[in-house]
């Protein structure tokens, strides 16, 4: 009996995104297929086929971008019936596609994200992530960034609090091959040579599995989750402008998170939200070289 951890980012690029987020959604293993299907079939019965194709992946930024919203408002609500088949029409031809096609198809696009984030809810999955409040790259890059071993460290005390599961799988979308092997040659080094790494080793599957997001649902899910995160997710410490049209889609999201129960092995015995907030990726000592003599 096992949890997957699908992970994906969103900003590491540095260039639109107003932060850079590494973030999983997990789900049971006995729960996968079902939720699999059950998404499969909103998807028709929200567009009135299937949205993705070898050409079109459900990715967030095409779901919930600015125009999506603009589009949407420029008609009152469609009746179901109708959208569904003016999303469809829309889908098979945009060519030919009116303000009305166009319109509905938003309207889809809306709707869709929050049943997808309900069926999270349904299916009792959950959000982890870690948010890098600035952007930082005068960072050691031998090891395995902080980020990820935030992500890992939250993921490990998930398993923790559920005693019967003995077995954790994170799954990651596959990047340009080069950076696959250092990530996983980092990896490597973390649940091997690390304390800490050797410890979550006890639940983690040390090796984690990579796969082409177009062809995985679960990582369209982190996918999700990270898009809505870095554009919608805020504390004191993230005080970027957030787009407003999205906060009733963070609300949602911000329930799948989870929180650890502190135990007398945790520092601190304080409660961890499996969100975390990372103000800088550098460890203490490069820190420190920073500082006045």
């Amino acid at each position: 009996m096992a949890y997957f951890l699908f992970v994906d980012e969103s900003g590491q690029d540095q260039r639109e995104s107003p932060y850079e987020v590494l973030a999983g959604v997990t789900v049971e293993d006995q729960k996968l297929c079902p939720l699999i299907l059950a998404l499969r079939q909103t998807e028709i019965e929200v567009f009135g086929r299937r949205y993705s194709t070898d050409a079109s992946e459900l990715k967030a930024k095409r779901l919930l971008k600015k125009k999506t919203f603009n589009l949407a408002s420029r008609c009152a609500p469609l009746l179901q019936e109708e959208r569904r088949a003016l999303s469809a029409e829309c889908l098979s031809d945009g060519t030919s596609a009116s303000p009305k096609h166009l319109a509905a198809l938003a309207q889809s696009k809306m709707l869709f994200v929050r049943k997808v984030l309900d069926l999270c809810k349904e299916y009792d999955c959950h959000i982890f992530a870690s948010i890098v409040a600035t952007h930082q790259r005068n960072y050691n890059r031998s090891f395995l960034r902080k980020d990820y071993s935030y992500l890992f460290e939250r993921f490990y005390y998930y398993l923790e609090d559920r005693r019967d599961y003995h077995c954790g799988i994170i799954v990651f979308d596959e990047l340009e091959k080069s950076r696959s092997h250092l990530l996983a040659a980092q990896l490597a080094l973390y649940f091997k040579e690390t304390n800490r790494g050797r410890e979550r080793a006890a639940k983690i599957l040390p090796e984690p599995l990579f796969v082409h997001s177009d062809l995985t649902t679960g990582v369209q899910l982190a996918d999700l989750a990270a898009y809505l995160l870095s554009w919608g997710f805020r504390t004191r410490l993230l005080t970027k402008p957030a787009r407003a049209e999205l906060r009733p889609y963070v609300d949602r999201l911000a329930m799948l998170r989870y929180r650890a129960m502190p135990n007398i092995r945790r520092k601190g015995a304080i409660d961890i939200w499996s969100v975390a907030i990372i103000e800088d990726l550098r460890a203490k000592e490069d820190r420190a070289e920073e500082l006045p003599a």
